[in-house]
């Protein structure tokens, strides 16, 4: 059987930054200096894939903090 890894509850790298209105390395960039997407820490694959919480990606963009 095989399962979508981007559920609606997990968003790419890819779609998280089409999200923002900006750039994939952006995200990663961030990521390798700091740990998290401000305050946004993604779900690291076996593959090296990221996936991103899409519950705090919501509330990054809805300005609520994470």
């Amino acid at each position: 059987m095989v399962t979508n890894t981007c559920t609606p509850q997990n968003l790419t790298t890819e779609q998280f930054a089409e999200l923002l209105h900006g750039k994939p390395s952006t995200i990663r960039t961030r990521l390798c200096k700091t740990g998290s997407f401000y305050g946004i820490r993604p779900i690291k694959l076996p593959s090296g894939r990221l996936l991103w919480p899409a519950e705090a990606v919501q509330a990054f963009l809805a300005g609520k903090g994470v």
